[in-house]
């Protein structure tokens, strides 16, 4: 008799999940993975030159102040608060989805978090409200959107209003202080450690981590998975409305951080915390080479775009430059940026 030939033999689920539906997208990719990294390091590079340049620019105008090491402290921390919100954007938007409310909800925990009843508990008392208001925010969006039906773009939407709706609620309008002298010290100098500010320090561990999920993990392939095709994956055998779920409990848990990292910025909580941050968010992800269709997501990209986003604005703060000028700048440099990487892509693919 004879015997069925290995290649015959069941594989079982796991390589069939992990491989099903992102061998799909790629197997449409000319030049197969070799390209796509290839692509992945034009993206990058194209990003380092646009930020060399904004450098050049900042050391050109203003050389004093541009280049000082308290300056360039202040744009990484500024980078450092929109940046966590932009991590656990990278992994909605890979997924095929959008969280239009990650300003709203970090409003929403920044206010909660800096209550007189809440700062009673001190240090940890602020913290860990700030990340539990997150993860309930995300959490409703999650389950909305993958259990309840909802479009991301409807339920995203309707939380902003309410977030914001409830943030102003909370503080009837007013800014809260923050009499914590342990939260209020990590915003210091003394608290730098060999010259990096705590919050660099916390958005580089947020970075570290978000890089190593998504790349290294069955989690982050399958975001990635989900986001190519979101059928396939579900026929591969990865519960989709479950990965989406956690997805969004993933971006209200870095609204959360960074609003704990924005109370110690400011010392306060207002409801106007978090103005924006949406489309911010959301532009750094894109510059940086994540696909708004989803399925191809870089989280060094996106730390990329939001260094990129904040030079830009540190530059025309030091230039005196009016904000309407700002925005008009910003959004020419976000088109220029788009068109040099779609255009050194195609180069890539000859």
């Amino acid at each position: 008799m004879t015997q069925p030939a290995p290649s015959a033999q069941h594989n079982g689920p796991d390589k069939g999940t992990l491989a099903g539906p992102s061998a799909a997208p790629a197997s449409k990719t000319r030049g197969g993975p070799r390209a796509l990294g290839l692509r992945a390091d034009v993206r990058t590079l194209s990003l380092l030159g646009v930020l060399a340049v904004l450098v050049a620019v900042g050391g050109v105008t203003e050389p004093d102040a541009f280049l000082d090491t308290g300056n360039l402290q202040l744009i990484l921390t500024q980078a450092s608060v929109i940046g966590v919100v932009t991590v656990g954007m990278t992994f909605v938007i890979t997924s095929g989805g959008i969280d239009l409310s990650v300003g709203a909800m970090v409003a929403l925990a920044s206010v909660w978090a800096t209550t007189l009843a809440t700062q009673e508990y001190g240090f940890a008392g602020i913290a860990f409200t700030a990340v539990i208001v997150g993860l309930a925010a995300g959490l409703v969006n999650g389950v909305l959107i993958a259990y309840g039906g909802m479009v991301p773009f409807i339920a995203t939407l309707a939380m902003l209003a309410s977030a914001r709706g409830l943030a102003l609620q909370i503080t009837d309008g007013k800014t809260q202080m923050v009499t914590v002298e342990s939260v209020l010290d990590l915003g210091l100098p003394d608290s730098y450690l060999l010259g990096i500010p705590p919050l660099v320090i916390m958005f580089a561990a947020v970075t570290v981590v978000g890089w190593l999920v998504l790349n290294r993990t069955t989690f982050g392939r399958r975001t990635v998975a989900v986001g190519g095709n979101a059928e396939a994956a579900r026929l591969a055998g990865i519960d989709v409305r479950r990965q989406r779920l956690y997805l969004y409990l993933l971006s209200g848990l870095c609204c959360g951080i960074a609003a704990f990292m924005l109370v110690v910025l400011s010392g306060s909580g207002q409801n106007t915390n978090g103005n924006l941050y949406e489309l911010d968010a959301i532009a750094a992800a894109i510059i940086g080479g994540t696909l708004l269709s989803g399925g191809r997501g870089t989280i060094v990209g996106s730390v990329l775009g939001v260094l990129v986003f904040t030079t830009i604005t540190n530059i025309f703060a030091l230039n005196n430059l009016q904000s309407d000028v700002q925005q008009i700048a910003k959004g020419a440099i976000i088109v220029a940026a788009v068109l040099v990487q779609r255009r050194t892509l195609r180069g890539a693919d000859t």
